[in-house]
């Protein structure tokens, strides 16, 4: 028989055991369901985890940037989900507004990371291209050099030092932000090939080129006007060159091979330049290109115009266009009227 003294203590407990439960389970609760992230605009967070990154590594992230409220309930329910204890997926993550800490634990145990836009264009040298490249990744730069200036690597492509830039089509591509360097050239090897379907291999025979050698011819092209619609005719004027044994003589190489871009006017001395891209002194194509050409210009040159002119000299008015000649004589005086705009334009070099 319980004593009224003995059920009193009783009822204390079963009230404080109720009080404990009721503030466990709102605890519990809060911590699960409850949003937790300090978002109070529109826009979202970006979470960045490196590769080899620990728990508290990301916690202490996490809290640096302001991302969540409260960190102590963050780790609580990090560790009940078993992503505190080796779970830790590295990538780039959006963190929406008013997450709760179940959802942003289970985002970043999943390993849902938001692919990443890379874009390059007007690229001449593998430098520049390692820089524009890997700027939005967690690559380093000097990494990715390094990869495509590995010459035993590249050849197993088909490539060598000179040609290997022909490879990367300049467009907008999606990857994830922890790409390895390897997967990535992968990537840029896989886009290269669909581009090159059996019809564009088919047009490319037909003029007597490879798609490198496509390639390089497109990246004159380019180099010599910014005007899409007149590449075509462009690259109808080298083709016409190299069938009859003509030097190219495209200014373009010749920066090139003087690695000094800055030159406006071309003058005599730099035609004496000696390099295999001085397209002045050798016939036929340089060893590779001298800027990633974009598609319009691969195109360009596999669709050139068929026309009979040998000659073509930017037109004095400086719209980006081009005056076209089929015989020497009449290039001369396009040269001169172009040459005498420069003149009163005060453009010497």
């Amino acid at each position: 028989m319980l004593t009224d003294k003995k059920k009193k203590y009783i009822l204390v407990g079963l009230v404080a055991f109720s009080v404990l439960l009721t503030s466990l389970s709102f605890y519990f609760y809060q911590a699960f369901f409850s949003p937790n992230i300090l978002i109070y605009s529109d826009e979202p967070a970006v979470l960045e985890i490196p590769k080899g990154s620990t728990f508290s590594q990301v916690r202490d992230n996490l809290l640096d940037k302001d991302i969540v409220n409260e960190v102590v309930t963050f780790s609580f329910v990090a560790k009940v989900m078993n992503y505190s204890e080796g779970g830790v997926k590295p990538g780039r993550y959006i963190i929406e507004p008013k997450l709760t800490n179940r959802q942003l634990v289970s985002l970043l145990r999943s390993g849902r990371q938001t692919p990443v836009n890379i874009t390059f264009n007007n690229i001449r040298l593998k430098d520049e291209l390692a820089e524009k490249i890997t700027s939005n990744l967690e690559m380093d730069k000097e990494v990715f050099l390094s990869l495509i200036e590995d010459e035993s690597l590249i050849e197993k492509y088909g490539f060598d030092k000179q040609t290997i830039m022909a490879m990367f089509l300049p467009n907008t591509y999606e990857v994830y932000w922890n790409v390895s360097p390897q997967e990535l050239f992968e990537r840029m090897y896989k886009e290269y090939k669909r581009y090159w379907t059996d019809e564009r291999l088919a047009k490319a025979k037909e003029i007597n080129m490879s798609p490198l050698e496509v390639a390089t011819l497109a990246s004159i092209v380019q180099s010599e006007t910014n005007k899409a619609d007149e590449r075509p005719v462009v690259a109808g004027v080298y083709i016409n060159r190299l069938k009859r044994g003509i030097p190219l003589q495209a200014d373009p190489t010749l920066l090139f091979a003087l690695k000094d871009f800055t030159i406006k006017r071309v003058l005599n001395i730099h035609k004496e330049v000696e390099s295999p891209y001085n397209t002045y002194k050798y016939a036929g194509l340089p060893p590779g290109p001298i800027v990633l050409p974009e598609i319009s210009s691969l195109n360009a040159v596999l669709n050139y115009q068929t026309h009979n002119y040998l000659y073509f000299c930017a037109k004095e008015d400086f719209s980006g266009y081009h005056s076209f000649a089929t015989n020497l004589r009449d290039h001369m005086v396009n040269a001169r009227r172009y040459q005498n705009a420069l003149n009163a334009a005060k453009i010497f070099k």
